[in-house]
């Protein structure tokens, strides 16, 4: 087989040997990362912490269509797309169109699968945000009208231990349900009685 390609190797012309020249090396690189992505040796997305909660990290996901996976992917079907139509005896032209507009769009496809799995992670992390309204129970004596702090334990994905003050008369003891009014800047939450 690899001697039958030597062979025709010979009687291909420049913009066939050029197609050639992209697709296999980028189809290895492009086998290399999905094979890493499967077993967990790709790190593009980090996990987050749930446990330690920090309110100014706002995670946006953003639609990168430049990146070097879409770059691997883009080569990858723009090389085989254009040893295929080549293969058609498409002419040169149709050739570059039909194989760029593959690659694009394969590009464009990872850009928006890359995209919707960073909002699929960004959508599963916990938001101190979306605690407000909810009820928690005191773990952490609260002392009243902000002088000092307590925790509460929170049940949003999980048990979450955060950090509360009240601005209610008297101490907030343990064992006590209370209300998340607002978060504050600090990622502490104001909390009343229930």
């Amino acid at each position: 087989m690899f001697e039958s390609f030597i062979q025709s190797w010979e009687t291909m012309n420049l913009l066939e040997k050029l197609y050639w020249c992209i697709a296999i090396p980028f189809s290895l690189i492009f086998a290399i990362q999905l094979i890493l992505t499967i077993f967990g040796g790709d790190t593009h997305y980090s996990e987050s912490s749930t446990d330690n909660v920090n309110p100014d990290s706002d995670h946006e996901v953003d639609f990168q269509f430049l990146s070097l996976k879409n770059t691997i992917a883009f080569f990858t079907i723009f090389g085989w797309t254009g040893t295929i139509c080549i293969g058609f005896e498409l002419s040169t032209w149709a050739t570059i169109i039909i194989s760029l507009s593959c690659g694009i769009t394969m590009m464009f496809i990872m850009a928006s699968f890359l995209y919707l799995m960073g909002k699929l992670n960004d959508n599963t992390s916990f938001q101190i945000q979306n605690t407000i309204g909810y009820a928690g129970t005191v773990s952490l004596a609260i002392p009243a009208q902000r002088k000092g702090n307590g925790q509460i334990q929170i049940n949003i994905q999980g048990f979450k231990t955060i950090e509360a003050i009240t601005d209610h008369n008297s101490d907030i003891t343990i064992g006590s349900i209370v209300e998340v009014v607002e978060v504050l800047h600090n990622g502490v939450l104001l909390v009343k009685l229930n």
